[in-house]
């Protein structure tokens, strides 16, 4: 089993604080990057299911300092057998559905994955989107918010996940992509063995030219996603449904999403 570990600057590596400006903008340009706590969790995760002769990978996108020798070798002590790291400016700050577009060419590149786990958000954003945008681009299914991850003997994962109505038990086939909740496990704090390993682990460090990637596509999607967003906006502050009949309110709200081009 190949299990890949996404780590990512929308979903992982992430800069640890940052400082507000007057307009209340956030500059993180002078941050280091780190480990979120909720990759670590990821890759905790992910270190038990491939414990039985799999292999788990990591995987990290971003911008250039997401290849930084102290955020690599981080993930690295954490238990990834290597790591895989695309470090470009047109993938900085380019948004979710950016970040889950090359990721997935990250995942295929790896080839032969079997599942991919993801932190439950990023401690930047903290959009909860990298996971199911990912899934869809690879045309996987998608689960989040999944507490328990198990492999079975006929191929499939049993996996526990939180629902409002409690805890849904699923038998998943693979490949999947998995978000994994915050106590999902208690991820193990690397000792000085685990570090010195670390720097002769293998480091795969690609541009999006070798995953055939162009930079204008990335810009396309985050030019959608902004336009959508304000689409939605315009809609929620310009018009309102006043009826108190369901059937015509359902029918108003969809012309209305029609005529704003969201729908």
């Amino acid at each position: 089993m190949t299990v890949s570990a996404s780590v990512t600057a929308e979903d992982g590596v992430t800069p640890a604080a940052g400082e507000t400006a007057a307009d209340g903008r956030v500059d993180l340009s002078r941050d280091r990057p780190v480990v979120s706590g909720y990759d670590a969790v990821a890759i905790e995760v992910g270190s038990r299911l491939a414990k039985d002769g799999g292999e788990l990978v990591g995987a990290s996108v971003g911008g250039p300092a997401t290849a930084s020798p102290i955020a690599v070798k981080t993930a690295l002590a954490r238990g990834l057998d290597r790591t895989v790291v695309v470090a470009d400016d047109a993938v900085d700050g380019a948004g979710t559905a950016a970040a889950a577009r090359v990721l997935a060419a990250v995942v295929q590149h790896i080839g032969d994955v079997d599942v991919v786990l993801t932190g439950d958000c990023s401690i930047d954003v903290a959009a909860r989107m990298v996971p199911a945008v990912l899934a869809g681009v690879l045309g996987w299914p998608a689960l989040t918010d999944v507490t328990a991850v198990e492999p079975m003997a006929d191929g499939t994962l049993r996996v526990e996940r939180v629902v409002p109505e409690g805890v849904q038990v699923l038998a998943v086939q693979t490949p999947a992509v998995i978000a994994v909740a915050t106590d999902a496990a208690v991820p193990r704090v690397p000792g000085m063995k685990d570090v010195l390993a670390a720097g002769r682990k293998p480091v795969e460090k690609l541009d999006l030219a070798a995953l055939g990637v162009e930079p204008t596509e990335l810009t396309a999607l985050a030019g959608t996603v902004r336009a959508r967003a304000q689409a939605e906006r315009a809609v929620r502050k310009q018009h309102v449904i006043d009826t108190a009949d369901p059937a015509v309110a359902a029918a108003e709200l969809v012309d209305t999403l029609r005529e704003a081009g969201v729908w």
